[in-house]
């Protein structure tokens, strides 16, 4: 009896001595971790190194990377969703959100809040809500390729890596998510809608004849295209705030015809696995679709365009799994 009760004395005394020994341990650690996180200099230090690393646009090869340029206006929640989102784009320099609210300031001090961020973020603040400020050559864009996305279109990483692989192939024309097509009636009037659309003419609705700069790839050049436009184009732009990616279809596809006797469509249709749009409406689609028939038929009018309808299966990129 008492071999066994000297036995559990020692063992509790080893118990007792490991539990201390535990507990100063972790005391010491705290203290240690204490010591080293940054007093109010140190952090100050910190947010202007995570500035200045923002600030730098060189990082990646101009060559084998792009910029985003998403335009907004009052939605600022959806707006951090997505800035978030596309943060995790691999090849993605940097964003440019043009800001069309000149009443409100945009969530810089907000954004840096949540940060830091691997992909800088350049505010561009606007003094009139425009349409075709997103279509401006902004300085900032110092790489070839362009994606332009609307602030309510959120596109999946894969999506976005693909069709910028299928750019690489195609620099010369716009290669994006969302297809559309315009159809001439008997009359001479055209008609503006998708797939769905039927052209009597050429026996079906599986044609496209323009992509839509809202979820697209394209040169940077095809910017200061767009600027070049005659003055009647800006106009009909800013009276309809719409129909700026008619316009960027019809500027380009006249490019590729004076480049090229082969006719070649404006734009190359790549498929989306998961595209989503985080603030639809249901009465959206009708008035977008009435608003770009009105551009068709009066750019028709005052001689500027000339379009190419392209078969879909000849230059449409879709992904396939197994």
């Amino acid at each position: 009896m008492r071999i066994r009760w000297c036995c559990c004395r020692s063992l509790g005394r080893v118990r007792t001595h490991f539990i201390i020994a535990s507990i100063l341990l972790l005391l010491l650690a705290g203290v240690s971790l204490t010591f080293l996180l940054p007093n109010n200099e140190d952090r100050s230090i910190l947010l202007k190194l995570r500035q200045s690393s923002n600030n730098s646009l060189t990082l990646l090869d101009p060559k084998d990377s792009f910029t985003i340029i998403m335009q907004t206006y009052n939605r600022t929640d959806i707006l951090l969703k997505l800035l978030n989102h596309y943060q995790a784009v691999p090849h993605l320099q940097c964003i440019i959100i043009v800001w069309n609210n000149p009443l409100e300031s945009p969530p810089r001090k907000l954004w840096d809040a949540l940060g830091p961020h691997p992909v800088p973020i350049i505010f561009k603040e606007q003094s009139v809500n425009r349409m075709r400020n997103r279509l401006h050559p902004h300085p900032e864009i110092k790489t070839d390729a362009v994606l332009m996305l609307d602030d309510d279109t959120l596109v999946s990483v894969p999506d976005i890596s693909f069709a910028f692989s299928v750019w690489k192939q195609f620099s010369d024309q716009i290669v994006g998510f969302v297809p559309r097509k315009h159809v001439s009636t008997a009359s001479g009037v055209y008609s503006y809608g998708s797939f769905e659309l039927q052209d009597p003419d050429e026996g079906g609705g599986d044609r496209y004849s323009m992509i839509l700069v809202g979820a697209a790839f394209f040169h940077r050049r095809f910017l200061q295209l767009f600027q070049e436009q005659p003055g009647e184009v800006h106009a009909l732009v800013d009276e309809t705030q719409n129909c700026d990616d008619i316009a960027m279809n019809f500027a380009v596809a006249r490019q590729l015809s004076q480049a090229s006797e082969l006719k070649r469509a404006s734009g190359v249709f790549v498929k989306p696995v998961d595209m989503r749009n985080l603030e639809k409406e249901a009465s959206s689609g009708i008035q977008i679709f009435i608003g770009f028939t009105k551009c068709l038929n009066e750019s028709k009018q005052n001689g500027k365009i000339e379009m190419n309808i392209t078969k879909l299966h000849r230059i449409c990129y879709m992904k396939s799994f197994i």
